[in-house]
């Protein structure tokens, strides 16, 4: 962790583009909210294959006109083309966005072929050829390692390239064993990964709905967490009391043990990661 310890750190929010009035109306209070944190930035995530555009760049316009707080759009390029992602790039760039979270994202749906592009360093290196130095960066990390990587070593070198590709910086995949990040760190400083590489955290409010959405993804809910929450039934004030204790010691075990900040998948509510922010103690300005 000796790597990550010398980095400034950064604070940020994820969004997900909402599909109805009523949603952008809950979204607008639910970032004023956070906004008043002062984060180093709010992501807004980007549907398989292009599915969200529309509404992604809608909510990131918003959030970047609304000056607060700077916009980070999702930009995945599985099923996109060059010319696609070359246009999207100058509407971001249009609108004064400076980051940007580049992912290879997922094949839609009776899609084939993946497009012009197959792995998320090949976007890396588009992006840094069509705009120079223009944006900062971002790319996933995963320490319990991707579901479709053949093997941990295997990985670990995507994300290498990743950041050889020209990445300036990582956020993980969300995550609820210490160990996990601490070694994928340790591991990536071995291959002379020198980047911040910032956690990942998503509150604990839903378990079913974290149940299905770490199936999906690969991140592993620890068999004595799983045990606990399943034991609360619906008994959903106990889930989020728990829930919130055990986030908020991996948070302050991550910031302990030097982790360049956080990432809050807040899940378009605001209340769960203030709470966090709080209880860690976080500065919250006037």
């Amino acid at each position: 962790m000796q790597s990550q310890q010398r980095f400034q750190r950064s604070f940020s929010f994820e969004f997900f583009p909402p599909k109805t009035e009523k949603g952008e109306a809950r979204l607008r209070q639910v970032r004023g909210e956070l906004a008043r944190l002062q984060p180093d930035f709010f992501s807004v995530t980007f549907g398989a294959g292009g599915s969200t555009r529309d509404r992604t760049f809608d909510a990131v316009a918003e959030i970047q006109r609304e000056g607060a707080v700077e916009a980070a759009p999702h930009l995945s390029c599985i099923g996109a083309t060059e010319d696609s992602i070359r246009e999207i790039l100058a509407n971001y760039r249009a609108e004064g966005i400076r980051r940007i979270v580049a992912l290879r994202g997922d094949m839609p749906s009776g899609m084939r072929e993946p497009g012009d592009f197959r792995y998320a360093n090949e976007l890396v290196a588009f992006i840094r050829a069509e705009t120079g130095d223009h944006f900062h960066i971002e790319v996933a990390a995963y320490p319990e390692f991707h579901p479709q990587a053949p093997d941990a070593l295997a990985d670990m070198r995507n994300f290498q390239r990743k950041m050889e590709a020209g990445a300036d910086s990582a956020i993980t995949q969300y995550f609820f064993n210490l160990d996990a990040y601490l070694r994928f760190v340790e591991s990536m400083e071995a291959l002379g990964v020198d980047a911040p590489i910032v956690p990942g955290i998503m509150p604990i409010i839903n378990f079913p709905q974290l149940a299905r959405f770490s199936d999906m993804c690969g991140a592993e809910i620890p068999r004595w967490l799983r045990k606990r929450l399943e034991a609360y039934g619906d008994d959903v004030d106990s889930i989020r009391e728990f829930g919130h204790d055990v986030v908020a010691d991996l948070c302050r075990r991550l910031l302990e043990a030097g982790a360049p900040g956080l990432h809050f998948y807040s899940m378009n509510q605001a209340e769960p990661c203030l709470r966090l922010w709080r209880e860690l103690g976080l500065p919250e300005p006037g």
